[in-house]
């Protein structure tokens, strides 16, 4: 049975994930930037993460040539960031807004976790790229993931360790 391309959306949109901002400068210095969920851990050592990009995207293009990158993992209440990086164009980074971590990379303010990245391996996988970056620098605040599942938005219950009210200063490590 061949499985067509909306099937398949439907299917995967069953996968509850967590949002990230995705930030890099390209080879002429221009911030790029997108929304994706396609991110996670890979290797503890050395600390190394992966983002799936579209071959289409000016961020694939930046992960090209080498670029050091960002992720912030969005918390509960920062889905207007998810939708900014989710839209076409340079208009994302109307209003500044973002801020600098100690490598240089742009990143949403009050974010759970600040990674800043290097790329060190890049794989062909159907109409993405699998970028793999070590980890360079990091900081976490506490508080709620924001949650994205069949093509929304929702919130987690609960509350553990990772339910933590606040949103203080990310411990940079």
């Amino acid at each position: 049975m061949a499985v067509d391309a909306p099937s398949f959306r439907r299917a995967l949109g069953q996968f509850a994930s967590g949002i990230t901002v995705v930030t890099a400068r390209d080879a002429r210095g221009r911030a790029v930037g997108l929304t994706a969920s396609s991110f996670c851990s890979v290797s503890l050592e050395p600390p190394l993460v992966l983002v799936c990009v579209d071959h289409r995207s000016d961020v694939d293009v930046a992960l090209a040539e080498g670029a050091l990158f960002g992720v912030s993992v969005l918390a509960e209440g920062q889905a207007e960031w998810s939708r900014r990086f989710a839209a076409g164009g340079t208009d994302k980074f109307r209003d500044g807004g973002l801020v600098a971590g100690p490598q240089g990379t742009l990143l949403v303010p009050g974010a759970l976790a600040h990674l800043e990245c290097r790329v060190t391996a890049g794989h062909s996988g159907g109409d993405h790229t699998i970028w793999v970056g070590e980890v360079r620098s990091l900081a976490v605040a506490p508080g709620r993931p924001l949650v994205y599942h069949a093509s929304g938005y929702c919130r987690l219950e609960g509350n553990g360790a990772a339910a933590e009210a606040g949103a203080g200063a990310p411990d940079r490590v």
